[in-house]
């Protein structure tokens, strides 16, 4: 059976997407890393995304190693083909924070050329952040129930966790609208990639561009934002800021959202620029526990890639349910 790495959420199809958010809920039994070792390498600080991927080895019995980037020095002192090898040698999974999506998909070639059975789990990269997609996904289930059918909207910059969220959103046959300014947006080749994504899930997902934050929002059971200046953009600070202006999450933009409609925020958060203070902390927000299901979307990641990309933990599951 192939390694099952994770490096974006259309890794997973539906079923996968499924098994995943099942077995992220599921307290019982887990111990799939009970033994193992799980390097966390990270080359952009976190406070959530180590405390979380942390503290879910420990839930599934493994022992997690933080690895700063100036450790390995990867494509500096060692590339970061050897890295992932050498990190193989001695964990059941390897995670990692980069800037550059490429070092990731470099490690897993590695491995699996070198026939490692260690798959490799995107903590986070300049084009994508499943995890954080999937902790929303079971907080937008707990708040509000099913969600095929019901509309998401993101507001603000179209990268790497807009990407990732619309892809979470399709799997779970969610409408999603994408508010974004000029310049910003995704390419319509982009979108067009995005909803045959969404097509092939076969859920009736459906994914739309404006670059109206209100008509975004008319009717969403969600509102959710992210930070215009991300880690690596703070030259384009200035630029951002003026680009930006009017797509604050405010009290005015969640007024057209439905009536139990809920905010979120992968956070960090920057209070009066892409969300207000009032609606931060206010009674739509779902934000503390959203950062909370961060560990909770841990377990489900870390036992997937283990258990064979859920092929050997579905054949178990028949094999109880006969």
């Amino acid at each position: 059976m192939p390694v099952a790495n994770l490096l974006d959420v259309d890794d997973l199809d539906p079923a996968a997407w499924d098994w995943v958010l099942a077995r992220a809920v599921d307290t019982a039994s887990q111990r799939s890393l009970a033994g193992h070792g799980v390097a966390l390498y990270f080359e952009k600080p976190s406070a959530r995304t180590r405390n979380s991927t942390e503290m879910a080895v420990v839930d599934l019995g493994g022992h997690p190693v933080y690895i700063q980037g100036a450790e390995v020095g990867v494509d500096e002192r060692e590339a970061a083909e050897d890295v992932a090898r050498t990190l193989g040698c001695y964990h059941r999974v390897v995670c990692g924070r980069v800037f550059d999506h490429d070092i990731l998909v470099r490690m897993a070639a590695a491995l699996a050329h070198s026939g490692f059975d260690v798959p490799v789990v995107n903590l986070l990269s300049d084009d994508a952040h499943p995890c954080q997609a999937v902790a929303d996904a079971i907080t937008m289930r707990e708040a509000l129930g099913p969600l095929v059918g019901r509309t998401l909207a993101y507001v603000g910059d179209a990268n790497n966790m807009a990407r990732s969220l619309a892809k979470a959103g399709a799997l779970e046959g969610m409408e999603v609208r994408v508010a974004s300014p000029d310049g910003y947006a995704f390419s319509g080749d982009e979108l067009a990639s995005l909803q045959a994504f969404a097509d092939a899930a076969g859920r009736g997902g459906t994914i739309a561009l404006t670059d109206d934050p209100r008509q975004a929002a008319k009717g969403a059971a969600a509102v959710y934002t992210d930070v215009w200046t991300s880690m690596g953009q703070e030259e384009e600070r200035a630029a951002r800021l003026a680009a930006f202006e009017g797509f604050t999450v405010d009290e005015t933009i969640v007024e057209q959202a439905a009536q139990d409609a809920v905010v979120l925020h992968c956070l960090p958060a920057h209070r009066g620029e892409e969300i207000s203070a009032e609606v931060l902390e206010g009674p739509r927000s779902v934000v503390w526990r959203q950062a909370a299901h961060r560990r909770t979307a841990m377990r489900g990641i870390l036992a997937w890639v283990v258990e064979g990309g859920g092929g050997r933990a579905a054949e178990d599951a028949q094999g109880r349910a006969t």
